[in-house]
């Protein structure tokens, strides 16, 4: 009997050629579309979003060519209250929040992983680049980089779980975004030209402060804008356009550049600070919900290299254990624009080791 697989399809090419590759591997592939959020004023049929049903429609074509079984499920209640309700929660308390960590980690591994042990399915595949090998020592699983490190993707991946990974493929993350596509277009797939979505999934036009304007409308309550000395030079509309290290959009001229450092939502305060400012840089950070996938717990001083946001690289560092359940990562060399709510994510060569919630930046005295 053929193992079964449920593959996540958005309508994207990613999804698309995991479920063709599964089809030619021998597996049973049932697609599944999630309907998550439909935002008020949606273009529902705009295929660009994975939220409208244009995407649906794109993955049913998809699956119609493959000749494979396709339903779209509702994860809308759970997905607002896991994704956006949290989403909107830390920007009102003036910390950045990655909302697809949280997606993966609830709901396409985990709300979707249950809709896929229903249909009897022994696996749950994405069109993520991440790869997965178990650790014939320990017996983990261990989660590791792609193989092309331009389209690496398991930043966002630290939080699954063993149990998580044990049901879960990959099967792009042996290859590039490139060779994507030529299998797309060689399989003769309908979404082969398809444009990559850049957007948070639930904000399809990419206008964060008016999305949390709407969501929550004292997010754009004007407050001061600050000095690290605490000078006060003029006002900013709302600590919903602001996210530490931002440099547009910030309403007040000095000559020179300025970049935001801090986010006070007790005083709505956002403070600012030339690019050349000790403010805009740290060694250390203090996590929180520590989460590990190589081990059960952090017991001493490692080794790692990490990085505190999806898009730059990882830098040497040492993690330690810190008080109440927390982690302290130490780097080589000062960070820019440490951010809270982020997820600090560390590495050992090519291998995942786990990571937190930024909590707090901790700064050297001046």
């Amino acid at each position: 009997m053929r193992e079964r697989v449920v593959v996540g399809m958005s309508g994207g090419v990613d999804s698309s050629v995991t479920a063709a590759l599964l089809v030619e591997q021998g597996y049973e592939v049932i697609g599944v579309t999630m309907r998550i959020w439909e935002p008020p004023g949606l273009d529902t049929r705009d295929a660009r979003s994975c939220c409208g049903l244009g995407a649906a429609e794109d993955a049913r074509r998809v699956a119609a060519h493959l000749g494979i079984r396709h339903y779209v499920l509702d994860f809308q209640e759970i997905f607002r209250r896991m994704v956006v309700d949290d989403y909107v929660g830390e920007y009102r308390a003036g910390r950045t929040p990655n909302p697809c960590i949280r997606c993966n980690e609830f709901i396409k591994f985990g709300a979707l992983w249950e809709r896929a042990r229903a249909l009897g399915a022994q696996y749950l595949a994405t069109g993520h680049y991440a790869r997965i090998r178990r650790d014939p020592e320990s017996g983990r699983r261990l989660l590791l980089r792609a193989a092309d490190p331009r389209k690496d993707q398991s930043y966002a991946l630290y939080r699954l779980s063993q149990e998580q990974l044990a049901h879960t493929l990959f099967p792009l993350g042996e290859q590039g975004k490139e060779e994507t596509r030529r299998m797309a277009a060689a399989m003769a797939l309908p979404v082969a030209r398809k444009p990559d979505s850049q957007e948070v999934c639930f904000i399809p036009d990419g206008d964060t402060p008016k999305f949390l304007s709407q969501m929550a409308p004292d997010t754009a309550t004007p407050g001061p804008v600050q000095t690290p000395e605490g000078r006060v030079l003029g006002t900013h509309p709302g600590i919903a356009f602001f996210t530490i290290g931002q440099r547009r959009r910030i309403p007040v001229a000095v000559g020179e550049p300025l970049y935001v450092t801090e986010i006070d939502a007790a005083s709505r305060a956002i403070t600012v600070a030339p690019g050349a400012h000790p403010a805009r840089r740290a060694r250390s950070l203090l996590a929180a919900q520590p989460h590990w996938i190589d081990r059960e717990r952090l017991t001493g001083d490692v080794v790692v290299s990490a990085k505190v946001r999806y898009n730059m690289a990882d830098r040497p560092a040492l993690l330690s254990p810190a008080e109440e359940g927390r982690v302290r990562v130490t780097f080589e060399e000062p960070q820019v624009a440490i951010t809270p709510g982020q997820a600090v994510v560390c590495y050992r060569d090519e291998v995942v080791l786990g990571g937190g919630v930024i909590e707090r930046v901790e700064r050297e005295p001046a």
